[in-house]
């Protein structure tokens, strides 16, 4: 039977491969202290709208009705539950999750219905916190062996620019909309959707060096930025048409970028209430898609020739020793069979005269060599 479109099962290698991501990120948010959090799946319709009912991803929410006739809907993101959860929190608030999100959207080959999102987000945060965070991404797609860039801007320096042009205020956020597009749709289909608003002209701005946008006040955040991440130990790059999509952001926004140009992580600075916070996630299954990792899993099966409490009590003590362990007891023709098709790397026979002389022959599934495993050796006097 087939999965719902957008929807997909992960097993074998692509299963060991997503739990092993999830685990990085979850090391690397808890190095820095940044404090677990799980939320509802499920929310009313119009808390998950918030604000922000216009925005893309919003509208893309799916939509339930639970037997009293409730409007919910599968949460689309965790930052709105934010709102809830920071209340009375003590400042600042760290807090990283990892899990599913949803999206009721059409489907590609880089688009799904259904993602597990990692966020990590701080709650009374300053520029410091911001390079904090581009720090934690960092370490993360490292750890993952995936080359990337940080790109930044900011929303107000977009604000500045969209004034000076003389764009309608109640025009802005529909003009930032199209110029976050610039990277996905060619320049005369952007400039013919900024004529619409009079603002065709703003494109042009964008080619300019980066010592253009000095002049502009909210620069000066960048700059700041750009410092602190230096202390941590890596660059980030200025993309003065970098947007991001969701109208929420209101300060520094990110992206990052595989080397392959597929943008993998993305997030900014919001407020949450009367506090500044800020932000960044990216899913487990985009990072699947350009991590380029050789699971060395070792896992060991052991093959009982009619000696079962043996192999059982050497699963044990293998098992408690660290190794990934299972014990086989079919018919020992099809062991190998077996141990192939589950990604083992070693099987071990035991049989009567094993157990008798206490060796036990290692086959390396990838090499093909033997060695033998001793137990109960008596010491030499």
């Amino acid at each position: 039977m087939e999965t719902v479109k957008g929807f997909k099962d992960f097993l074998g290698k692509d299963a060991e491969k997503f739990a092993f991501i999830r685990e990085i990120a979850r090391q690397t948010f808890e190095k820095y202290n940044f404090q677990e959090v799980q939320t509802p799946i499920v929310e009313y319709e119009k808390f998950v709208k918030g604000d922000n009912a216009n925005d893309e991803a919003v509208s893309d929410i799916f939509r339930l009705q639970d037997k009293g006739k409730r409007e919910l809907a599968l949460r689309y993101e965790f930052t709105f539950q934010l709102k809830r959860i920071a209340i009375n929190q003590k400042l600042p608030f760290k807090r990283f999750q990892i899990g599913p999100v949803f999206r009721d959207e059409p489907v590609s080959e880089n688009r799904v219905r259904q993602l597990t999102q990692c966020d990590i987000d701080t709650i009374g945060a300053t520029i410091k916190d911001e390079a904090e965070i581009l720090a934690v991404i960092k370490e993360v797609l490292d750890a993952l062996k995936i080359k990337s860039i940080i790109y930044v801007n900011n929303r107000k320096l977009l604000n500045e620019i969209l004034e000076e042009q003389g764009v309608k205020e109640e025009e802005r956020s529909d003009v930032i909309r199209e110029i976050d597009k610039l990277d996905k749709l060619s320049e005369k289909e952007i400039i013919a959707n900024l004529s619409k608003y009079g603002a065709e002209k703003i494109s042009s701005i964008f080619k300019k060096p980066e010592e253009y946008f000095k002049k502009y006040a909210s620069y000066a955040e960048i700059e700041e930025l750009k410092k602190y991440c230096k202390l941590y130990g890596f660059e980030i790059k200025f993309q003065p048409s970098l947007a991001r999509g969701l109208s929420y952001y209101t300060g520094n926004v990110f992206e990052v970028k595989s080397t392959i140009k597929e943008t993998i992580c993305g997030g900014g600075t919001y407020m949450i209430g009367e506090n500044i916070a800020t932000g960044i996630s990216f899913s487990i299954e985009r990072l699947m898609a350009v991590v380029n990792l050789l699971m060395k899993i070792d896992k060991t099966l052991i093959v009982s020739l009619n000696q079962d409490a043996k192999t059982i009590s050497l699963s044990k003590q293998l098992r408690k020793s660290g190794k990934n362990t299972s014990v086989y007891f079919g018919k020992p023709s099809k062991a190998l069979e077996y141990a192939n098709s589950y990604g083992f790397n070693q099987v071990i026979f035991v049989g009567e005269k094993e157990v008798e002389q206490k060796k036990f022959k290692i086959k390396n599934l990838t090499t093909g060599k033997e060695i033998i495993l001793v137990l109960d050796k008596k010491k030499k006097n």
